[in-house]
C-alpha cells in the first residue's frame, strides 16, 4: 500500500472499504496484526515522541482518522481519498464478521460498558460471535490474567 509521511508518521493511503478489506484479510492470517487510526492530535504527539512514532509506524495498518490528516496528505501532494475513521472501519468489519466464524472480544471502558456494547451489537449483528468482555479498569498485577483470558477466548479481534 502507498503511504504518506505526515510529520514522520507513515499513514496508509486507504479509504474505509480498503481498510476493511485489509483487516478481513488479516483475520485469515495466522499472526497478530496492529491497526491504528491516528488523527491530527495523535500525529502531533508522535512528532514530539519518537517512541510513540515508532510504535505507530510498526503497525500493519494506519488510517487517517481525521479530516486534518486528509488535508495534510493533500498539502503533501499524496492525497488520501477519504477520512477512514476507526469507528467507520469497525462498523464495516463488524458487518462482515457477522457472516463469518471470526470471534470478537470487547475490552475496555468502565465496568459494564463492554457488556452493554455486546448487548447492543448483538441487536444489530445477530450472528456476531462475541467471545468475551472485560472492562479496562485493572491493576498491573491483573494484566497477565487478562491477557490469558483474552488468549483463551480464541478471539480474532480485540
Amino acid at each position: 500500500m502507498d503511504k504518506v509521511n505526515i510529520l514522520g508518521v507513515h499513514v496508509d493511503m486507504v479509504n474505509i472499504s480498503q481498510a476493511t478489506d485489509c483487516i478481513m484479510r488479516f483475520l485469515d492470517e495466522d499472526k497478530f496484526h496492529a491497526v491504528y487510526t491516528p488523527n491530527s492530535e495523535i500525529i502531533m504527539l508522535a512528532y514530539k515522541d519518537e517512541k510513540f512514532c515508532k510504535l505507530l509506524n510498526n503497525a500493519d495498518l494506519l488510517t487517517a482518522d481525521g479530516i486534518g490528516v486528509v488535508h495534510a496528505s493533500k498539502i503533501l501532494k499524496k492525497p488520501i481519498s477519504e477520512r477512514a475513521a476507526g469507528y467507520d472501519i469497525a462498523r464495516q468489519v463488524l458487518q462482515k464478521m457477522n457472516y463469518t466464524d471470526h470471534k470478537l472480544f470487547l475490552f475496555g471502558g468502565k465496568p459494564g460498558v463492554a457488556e452493554e456494547a455486546k448487548k447492543k451489537l448483538l441487536e444489530e449483528y445477530t450472528d456476531l460471535n462475541i467471545v468475551g468482555t472485560r472492562n479496562g479498569y485493572f491493576k498491573p498485577e491483573e494484566e497477565a490474567e487478562i491477557v490469558e483470558e483474552i488468549n483463551n477466548s480464541g478471539a480474532d479481534i480485540v
